[in-house]
């Protein structure tokens, strides 16, 4: 998810909306920022995908 916004020269800027990382700014066009948005590692996803998906441990787990 990313959040594209064009400046007043017609390029554009683009930002993560999981860590408002600013991905690009000043590219000339979409084909561009589809490649730089593509390669973006987003901490912020990776964690809230991972979190889930970890089980609770139970009380008696937590003593060993």
């Amino acid at each position: 998810m990313y959040s594209r916004t064009q400046n007043d020269n017609g390029t554009y800027n683009t930002r993560c909306l999981f860590c408002f990382m600013t991905i690009a700014s000043a590219v000339e066009n979409s084909k561009e920022l589809d490649a730089l948005e593509n390669r973006h590692m987003c901490p912020e996803r990776v964690l809230s995908e991972l979190l889930p998906r970890a089980e609770p441990r139970t009380a008696q787990q937590r003593r060993f």
